[in-house]
């Protein structure tokens, strides 16, 4: 058996990458042409497709990823209902292969939320007040950087403020561990042969006489 070993993620701390716009769905983040392959490599160059790239596919400019400043950023800043549209995994890969540790909205797709979280991404949901701070903050100083600490469950900001987060436990213990479900079964085994010695099996009373 094989698990997915990852970076544990405890704290970083980074410029932002600014997206600002509501009802960023999956097939803006990857489309849907995109989705045959089971492999990741390669998926952060799909990131944003559609808007990332001109018809005559050279990058578009105006588009912040494509901004050399950007290069090395790991936190997203987006609006309201990140995530929205169909279900696919491809849509944390991809955004995880770009560099994206961090994606902070003040809301979320249910199930983009769920496919984040078994992937490393971290999803942190805030207030639309708060979210409105940290965006007024990068608006103005682009090069402001921020630490998601994920311990503490909190976001520092540079102007000596914080914000609260949570998520939920099990997940966030595979985070900060580097590791997914299977992996932490994985790590349960000598408990359970532990257990399984502690008591012998018993006889089955459907076995045939």
């Amino acid at each position: 058996m094989s698990t997915a070993v990852r970076e544990p993620f405890r704290e970083v701390t980074s410029a932002v990458v600014p997206l600002p716009r509501n009802d960023i769905d999956t097939d803006q983040i990857i489309p849907a042409r995109f989705l045959k392959t089971i492999n990741r490599a390669g998926l952060g160059e799909q990131l944003f497709h559609d808007w990332r790239y001109l018809a005559d596919g050279s990058p578009n400019p105006e588009f912040v990823i494509n901004r050399p400043e950007m290069a090395g950023r790991s936190v997203l800043v987006v609006g309201d209902n990140f995530g929205c549209g169909s279900s696919r995994e491809h849509a944390p890969w991809a955004l995880a292969a770009w560099g994206i540790r961090a994606v902070i909205s003040s809301s979320f797709a249910d199930i983009f939320r769920n496919n984040a979280l078994k992937n490393g991404l971290l999803p942190i949901a805030v207030s639309p007040e708060e979210l409105e701070r940290i965006v007024a903050i990068v608006r103005d100083d682009p090069d402001a950087e921020i630490t998601v600490d994920l311990e503490a469950q909190e976001v520092r900001l540079p102007d000596g403020g914080s914000i609260g987060f949570t998520v939920d436990s099990f997940a966030r213990r595979m985070i900060l561990d580097g590791t997914d479900e299977l992996g932490y079964l994985l790590a349960q085994e000598p408990a359970l042969e532990a257990y399984e010695r502690a008591h012998p099996p018993r006889v089955s009373t459907l076995a045939a006489e």
